[in-house]
């Protein structure tokens, strides 16, 4: 190639238009990695703040700071905790932002007998070594606003779908230092903790009204209490078993007179088999109710029916090695639950085991709002043979046809279920204490949220507990605390939170996937069901031909039943192939869906980039 050639200048011109771009990218990612310019691709926009949050900072009439522990100049601190410490101090900056300059940032690097180690303790934020001599880490974050403090002593990577909620409550405590008094009256030990010893642990409240603690104060309500105090906001009912007449006068009177009431009722409650001497197997009776109020508002609720749905059925262990798919436990989604709704709106996931059903037709000054459904596959069966699970569901589940609702709110106008007064003492011999009580309030306007589950706020059914720089947290395993939380804050505390609490995430399932597997499991219940019918008329036959014998031959097999055995483990063997051939083809269809998808997210895009390589080919060829 000569120097002086039109090639020449050309491949040095290529070599200096190359250098130039590389300097360009080069420089391009120094000022982007220096600047944090942030715009939110995701559907959900997971990374912005939340109309709720925004809310919340608009109605701010006083400086709040936000005190940032964290040791950012630490080699031992691993990579992951940096990354995650990087996106919270990406979302302060979030808040700082928004708030017109009403909330301020600041950073502290707790390093080892410094001033800001000092702070971060006085804050109540306890470092943990992460090598075994190693400086402790601090990871915490304070919020002050005047002489009110509050703080996040741990900020844990692995709630990071709660970041944001955790940091807007934390404002809005140090901001709202008043409490709203609430009243918890249950039959089970919510406040206490579960005592039964076969469960080995401390008594402690369930995290769902230890976490209640922390925006209101908590007043406990005797279950035999006559009257319901007027600095009781709202009232949660967990497991009303066996009120007496007063204590449902007194939640009556409290309803008519504008108080807010969240009611948790089961069929069969696994906490209180739990906390108790019986086991789930018992044929104690384990359900609450509340009729006498119920039946006045229009509402049919059966507390000896549980529902069961083939379409938001659970996979649960029966032992070390084997599982079944419970259509009693019930894992609802997105189609379960009510879209238009702030408490349920952005709730992905619930479990719900032994749930209850409710049916309110509404009218008479009530509206009826359902807030968690079942499909129409559903259908109900007795709590007993509920609780035995497997065969015993299978064998007595018929599908209603219809939707049917766990959950629904009230709100309108009430009557009082006691129209004639006060109920009066059993051994009482006149009217006089009811003539002195009076007759009490006949009707007034409130909210009534009934749930058909109380063990989806038990502590089994919705958090794990995990271990994070030698503290103690829990991680929620669905949405059923945020539903407890929401529904707590819509009749009793802010309605900004309830739109950022409802944004917690997990992972998304593979629709289709779930789809095939649900309708292989059906196949698998109808052929398992076929089995346990021909084997039960076999066994009919046999005992029926075992009684027809002489006595002599008691003990020797006739030619009939030999031959009713034969057919039965002929019957039996094809059934079995049937059933591997529903697990073969359900493999299958999933391994076919799964090499799409491979397809589309390995080939599709090279060939997007080869399609238009070759077209813009095609044009400059064309052009010259």
């Amino acid at each position: 190639m000569k120097i002086g050639s039109d090639r020449f200048w050309k491949t040095i011109g290529a070599i200096i238009g190359i250098a130039a771009l590389l300097a360009l990218l080069m420089a391009a990612n120094y000022v982007a990695g220096r600047t944090r310019l942030r715009h939110d691709f995701t559907q959900d926009k997971l990374y912005s703040l939340s109309n709720g949050s925004r809310a919340i900072l608009k109605k701010l009439d006083q400086k709040v700071t936000l005190k940032l522990f964290f040791n950012s100049s630490s080699p031992e601190v691993p990579q992951n905790i940096k990354d995650y410490a990087r996106q919270v101090e990406d979302l302060l900056s979030e808040y700082a932002l928004a708030s017109d300059g009403r909330i301020v940032v600041e950073k502290y690097d707790p390093q080892p007998d410094s001033d800001a180690e000092e702070w971060a303790q006085h804050y109540g934020i306890q470092g943990s070594p992460i090598q075994m001599f190693g400086p402790p880490l601090y990871f915490g974050l304070v919020c002050s606003c005047g002489s009110t403090d509050g703080a996040l002593p741990t900020l844990d990577p692995r709630s990071e779908q709660m970041l944001e909620y955790n940091v807007t409550r934390l404002i809005y405590r140090v901001t709202h230092p008043e409490k709203p008094v609430i009243g918890v009256l249950s039959c089970l030990p919510v406040m206490i903790g579960n005592v039964s010893m076969a469960m080995r642990q401390q008594p402690q409240p369930w995290l769902a009204f230890r976490e209640l603690r922390d925006d209101y104060a908590v007043k406990s309500i005797s279950t035999t209490a006559e009257e319901i105090g007027p600095e009781v906001k709202a009232l949660i009912i967990v497991h009303p078993k066996n009120l007496s007449d007063k204590t449902l006068y007194a939640i009556d009177q409290f309803v008519l007179r504008g108080g807010k009431v969240l009611a948790f009722l089961d069929p069969f409650s696994v906490a209180e088999a739990d906390s108790g001497p019986q086991s789930q197997f018992s044929m104690a009776k384990n359900s609450s109710n509340m009729n006498k109020l119920l039946s006045t508002w229009g509402v049919s609720y059966d507390d000896d029916k549980v529902l069961a749905d083939p379409s938001a059925s659970t996979t649960i262990g029966t032992s070390a090695s084997d599982s079944e798919e419970s259509l009693v436990v019930l894992s609802l989604g997105t189609n379960n639950l009510s879209r238009t709704d702030i408490i349920t709106a952005q709730l992905e996931h619930l479990q719900l085991p032994f749930a209850g059903t409710f049916s309110c037709a509404g009218g008479g000054g009530l509206t009826v709002t359902p807030l968690i459904f079942s499909s129409a596959k559903a259908g109900t069966l007795d709590s007993m043979s509920a609780r035995y699970g497997g065969s015993a569901v299978l064998n007595r589940f018929t599908s209603s046809g219809m939707k049917m609702d766990v959950a629904i709110r009230l709100t309108g106008a009430f009557k009082t279920a006691f129209p004639e007064g006060k109920p009066k003492d059993a051994n009482s011999t006149n009217d006089m204490a009811r003539a002195e009580a009076g007759p009490g309030l006949t009707n007034g306007v409130s909210t009534i949220i009934l749930v058909g589950d109380t063990d989806m706020i038990y502590d089994r059914f919705c958090v794990e507990e995990m271990n994070f720089l030698g503290s103690s947290g829990y991680r929620p395993r669905n949405d059923n605390l945020n539903f407890f939380m929401n529904a707590v804050e819509q009749i009793a505390g802010s309605q900004d939170l309830v739109g950022i609490r409802c944004r917690s995430k997990f992972n998304r399932s593979f629709d289709r996937v779930v789809a095939l597997q649900q309708k292989a499991v059906q196949q698998w219940q109808e052929k398992e069901g076929e089995l346990e019918r021909e084997l039960k008329e076999t066994q009919q036959q046999l005992g029926q031909m075992e009684a027809n014998k002489d006595k002599s031959q008691r003990f020797v097999l006739s030619e009939e039943q030999k031959t009713a055995i034969a057919k039965f483990k002929a019957r039996e063997t094809g059934i079995k192939k049937e059933l591997k051939s529903v697990r073969k083809s359900l493999r299958g269809d999933i391994e076919n869906l799964g090499v799409k998808v491979k397809l589309l997210n390995i080939a599709l895009m090279p060939l997007f980039v080869i399609v238009a390589g070759i077209a813009f080919w095609v044009y400059r060829r064309n052009r010259k």
